[in-house]
């Protein structure tokens, strides 16, 4: 048995061995593309470790990533990038070709674009992280350059400075002279007219040696808003990565100092409007990927709209004595204190679920038990809204004929004094009969408002019927009701503007006074009426006392 077993063996093994050496042999990568990540900055930069992580996330499983880092940070003179060109033409000529270049900010832009002729020849470039966005915009013009910019929103960060700091008077940056200092630097200052109110100056980390720097930091004063954006070096010729530039910063400054890049926050910078690095670098990686399998370049625009989102370290609102409410509601935010229920809702959660169970039961017994209660003064309710509906008018809303008689037989009944004005609108069936019923009708509601603007708890008005309106005056005053009578005709002096229409609409009214006149409510509205037919004939537009007719 076991011979038999030795001889399978051997016979599926000698296939094997046949089969693999008939078999053409492909190669495992030829389906495999190369893109090259070119940085301007190190690996030990953190915004450099962000951007891989989002490039990472934007390439396919059929792309090899490989780096290069020119570390202009801390060798930005033109004898260290040749030395790293001349390194890194050496190792492309050794290499398998690649596919495409991704760069990330300017300095690595401006290298691809100046050896674009020989070590990138023919290769498509796209990149992220640019600060110059004239140039980058100028470079896209080009059919196999493309990408998305870092645009630093200074005046988002100088907004939220504000928020935080209303009485701020000055804005400091803190940055050097390296190719993003430069970039940045202009954008500061042009940003500088669209605050007349505040005073912009810098603090240049190249032009003051380490101690000038830490005085000049621990001398900002408190009215400042302040913005890091970059430090690499100083006069001293000490060098600086994003940590121990955060750390100097941190220490020494005595205001909490806004960042436009993720790097350092949640280390002791504020943080503020940040670009999204990791987003950025996905951005430009799905754009690579894409060329790559096909799609021509020249298909993608420059992304101006770079992905900004805010991003606030609450320890440092906190150590600044900061309002957590001023974060912004869409913010990221870092180092969050837990409150009592994020950090207990595993327990809460459940006790409040119950809780709400008793009080749902409980509130149901009581609906019950109110229910009736509630549907007889519902129904109470409604009877007297009927009610009140039938004693205003339903055009302009005041009381009606049928409240007018029921408060004059209120009058009348306890001999109270009182004036009556009776007014209607001059040439109203001209106004009906020219513009039609709703223009009529529109002049009758604005009448209504008119009327009712005269704040006097004396001063009732109700609309009779058609245009003619009857107010009641609850007083004998002759100088009180002259002086009002005056104020409802100015009532009129402006136009009536409508719709779709300006109209000149006068009145007539008449007035007449009880008991002085009659003290019969009826026959008082007689005589006011026959005081108003004389303002008719007499040319309209006016008021008269039934006093000066009889």
């Amino acid at each position: 048995m076991k011979r038999v077993t030795t001889f399978f063996l051997s016979v599926v093994l000698a296939l094997s061995f046949i089969f693999n050496i008939c078999t053409p042999i492909s190669a495992d990568t030829s389906d495999e593309y190369r893109i090259l990540f070119l940085s301007s900055y190190s690996y030990a930069w953190d915004t450099v470790q962000i951007q891989i992580e989002g490039i990472k996330k934007g390439i396919t499983d059929d792309i090899v990533l490989d780096y290069e880092f020119m570390d202009t940070k801390r060798l930005p003179d033109a004898e260290s990038i040749e030395v790293f060109y001349e390194g890194l033409a050496y190792r492309m000529a050794h290499v398998e070709p690649y596919d495409a270049l991704i760069v990330g900010d300017d300095a690595a832009l401006q290298f691809a674009i100046a050896h674009r002729d020989d070590i990138f020849k023919d290769m498509p470039i796209i990149f992220e992280g640019i600060n110059d966005i004239e140039y980058a915009s100028e470079l896209s013009k080009d059919p196999l350059i493309t990408g998305v910019v870092e645009a630093l929103s200074m005046q988002k960060n100088i907004d939220f400075g504000l928020s935080l700091y209303p009485d701020a008077d000055t804005v400091i940056a803190i940055l050097d002279d390296s190719v993003t200092g430069e970039a940045e630097r202009r954008s500061f200052y042009n940003t500088a007219t669209l605050y007349p109110d505040l005073t912009f100056s810098e603090i240049n980390c190249s032009a003051l040696t380490t101690e000038e720097l830490k005085t000049a930091l621990s001398s900002i004063p408190a009215n400042t808003i302040l913005i890091y954006i970059v430090m690499t070096e100083d006069a001293s010729g000490r060098q600086y990565n994003s940590h121990q530039s955060v750390s100097m910063i941190s220490s020494y400054a005595n205001v909490p100092a806004l960042r436009m890049v993720s790097g350092g926050i949640g280390e002791g910078l504020l943080g503020g409007n940040i670009v999204s690095m990791e987003l950025s670098g996905q951005i430009a990686a799905e754009m690579a990927a894409q060329i790559v399998h096909g799609k021509d370049p020249a298909g993608y625009s420059v992304i101006i709209d770079s992905p900004n989102i805010y991003c606030i370290d609450e320890a440092v609102m906190r150590k600044f004595g900061l309002d957590l409410k001023l974060i912004p509601k869409d913010a990221q935010i870092i180092n969050h204190t837990p409150t009592f229920m994020e950090e207990y809702h595993v327990i809460l959660i459940p006790i409040t679920l119950i809780i709400l169970l008793l009080i749902l039961v409980i509130g149901i017994l009581f609906w019950r038990t109110i229910k009736q209660f509630l549907l007889t003064r519902q129904l109470s309710l409604e009877k007297s809204k009927l009610a009140e509906d039938s004693t205003y008018d339903f055009l302009t809303g005041l009381p009606n004929r049928s409240k007018l008689y029921s408060d004059l037989k209120l009058l009348n009944t306890s001999h109270a004094s009182c004036a009556l004005f009776i007014f209607d609108i001059d040439g109203f069936k001209q106004i009906n009969d020219t513009y039609g019923h709703q223009t009529g009708d529109d002049v009758l509601t604005e009448l209504g408002k008119r009327i009712s603007s005269v704040k006097n708890p004396a001063f009732t008005p109700y609309r009779l019927a058609g245009d003619e309106f009857i107010c009641i005056y609850r007083t004998r005053d002759h100088e009180k009701i002259e002086e009002c009578a005056k104020h409802c005709m100015e009532l009129f002096e402006p136009d009536f503007k409508l719709k779709n229409l300006t109209l000149s609409v006068k009145m007539s009214l008449g007035i007449a006074v009880s008991p002085d006149d009659c003290t019969d409510m009826d026959k008082l509205i007689e005589c006011a009426d026959k005081a108003m037919y004389t303002v008719k004939r007499n040319g309209k537009n006016s008021y008269a006392w039934y006093r000066d007719i009889k």
